[in-house]
């Protein structure tokens, strides 16, 4: 018994786990998602403005302030009653024209690593599922989980199913999908820029803080923890 024991604990995988905004993207998807929707005429001017800056004071402060959920909670509201046949072209549209331009060249390659080394690798964020999982199609990765917007009679309704996949909700996603497919978690990484992230980046062996916030910085610093920041200068050697 304690031989089978043994190869079952041997048995078991290693996975990567990704936070998104600011960590494999530099910025807001829900508010890169904001500024394509402007373009199709579904926001008005004086959002997109509103939009632009609070994507540069969220480069700036990662999830530090306190209106964090509201700026994504407005950048989703955009979309009550659009079309769902209309969502996957949009979807598409965000990420050729604005979100993979900003995929941080550092974060792509340890992301790729971690595939070549055989690691299953999840997108975990609070953006909408459907901007994870195109990410995650294009590199390559195991999958993506995220925040789900719900919908209603053919057509997105601008409110969110549940809580955002965010803090805890992480933590709790991450244990729910290793116990689902065998993963794990001692071996395992995570890598997030948010110090709201520390459930999830506690939760595995291996934590990496990418462009941090100054506490979670802090935090990783005395955990002795890697630290990896980039300039948006190095967007440009993609």
């Amino acid at each position: 018994m304690a031989v089978i024991e043994s190869e079952k604990k041997k048995a078991k995988k290693v996975a990567a786990f990704f936070d998104v905004d600011n960590t494999l993207v530099r910025g807001s998807t829900p508010i890169l998602f904001g500024k394509v929707a402007f373009r199709g005429g579904a926001i008005k001017r004086r959002d997109i403005w509103r939009f632009a800056f609070e994507q540069m004071m969220f480069i700036r402060r990662g999830e530090k302030t306190a209106t964090l959920s509201d700026i994504k909670d407005r950048a989703l509201s955009i979309t009550k009653g659009y079309p769902l046949s209309a969502l996957e072209p949009l979807v598409q549209k965000v990420y050729e024209s604005e979100i993979k331009p900003r995929l941080w060249p550092q974060t792509v390659a340890a992301l790729k690593e971690h595939l070549a080394q055989g690691h299953e690798v999840w997108l975990i964020t609070a953006a909408p599922v459907e901007l994870a999982e195109v990410i995650a199609k294009d590199l390559g990765a195991t999958g993506a989980l995220g925040t789900i917007v719900g919908r209603k009679d053919g057509v997105l309704t601008g409110e969110l199913v549940g809580a955002p996949l965010h803090g805890k909700a992480k933590r709790k996603a991450a244990k729910k999908l290793s116990a689902e497919r065998g993963i794990s978690l001692t071996k395992s990484w995570a890598y997030s820029d948010s110090v709201h992230d520390l459930p999830l980046l506690t939760l595995v062996k291996h934590a990496v803080a990418v462009n941090p916030d100054k506490a979670l910085e802090k935090y990783a610093e005395a955990a002795n923890w890697q630290i990896a920041k980039f300039k948006k200068r190095h967007l440009k050697t993609r």
